[in-house]
């Protein structure tokens, strides 16, 4: 199944669009282009729809809101939504402050996602709507764990089926799920939380993979992603000398990615389903 899934992806190449946040936009073009996939950054109200119309999915990321880019993100998502086309959420810091949780439940209110994805805290934020992120960081009290994984999991399905999106909820231990179904990723490294932006890499990560697989379950499609993004963490771990820090690690992840074989992946997933 991955194997297959990834392979797709190499072939077909697909164009994503990414509203995203100026801390990691450069790093979101970087991994899409180290997937096989191309990135196009636009988020003037005065094209998003003539770029939306071009490309094959977009990502909508919080991260940086500003009066400019809320308007446009909704356009484009408009656009998304009337073609079809996969549409991923990242509602980076949702719960830290009015702005962010707000626009976020905006978001969710009036547009059709295939793929929610963020730390544990955004996602109850959306899902209780407040929370108590920090910053853009989950809180530690909601950090997933052996103890709580189980009611994790019901959760998600259960906003899964709320929404009629697959939830995907990062951190130590990965879930990824829809209402009926969850998988859970132990692929990555606690050291990828030391890097700005692994979370918005993922979500470009992820729209990549829906657009060259349409066909697919979005669900298993999710799992590979995200299976790819850890194991990747994983490589570029263990590439790592004493001197290097998490700005090499950064660009290891990234290098990883690019020379990522589909029986690599396969091999490497680590994964259970709940």
């Amino acid at each position: 199944m991955l194997t297959r899934i990834f392979q797709s992806l190499r072939e077909h190449s697909p164009l994503v669009h990414c509203i995203t946040n100026y801390v990691t936009v450069n790093d979101c073009a970087n991994m899409l282009l180290a997937c096989g996939a191309s990135p196009v950054m636009a988020d003037d109200m005065r094209e998003v729809e003539d770029i939306q119309s071009i490309a094959s999915a977009l990502v909508i990321n919080i991260g940086t809101l500003n009066p400019m880019t809320v308007p446009a993100m909704f356009k484009a998502v408009k656009k998304a939504n009337d073609m079809m086309h996969p549409v991923v959420f990242d509602p980076v810091g949702a719960g830290a402050s009015n702005l962010r949780t707000e626009t976020a439940l905006q978001l969710l209110n009036e547009s059709y996602f295939s793929v929610i994805r963020g730390n544990i805290s955004e996602i109850k934020a959306l899902a209780l709507g407040s929370g108590d992120t920090q910053g853009v960081d989950a809180n530690q009290s909601d950090k997933v764990t052996a103890d709580n994984l189980e009611a994790t999991i019901a959760f998600a399905k259960n906003f899964a089926s709320r929404t009629d999106a697959v939830i995907a909820i990062t951190g130590a231990i990965d879930i990824v799920a829809d209402a009926h179904r969850a998988f859970c990723i132990y692929n990555g490294d606690a050291a990828m939380s030391r890097i700005t932006g692994t979370g918005c890499q993922l979500s470009a990560l992820i729209a990549a993979f829906l657009a060259a697989n349409p066909e697919e379950d979005f669900l298993e499609v999710t799992l590979a992603a995200v299976c790819a993004m850890g194991l990747c963490g994983e490589i570029a771990k263990a590439r790592l000398s004493e001197q290097d820090g998490n700005a090499t690690y950064r660009h290891y992840i990234i290098d990883a990615m690019y020379h990522l074989q589909a029986e690599t992946l396969e091999k490497g997933a680590k994964y259970e389903v709940r």
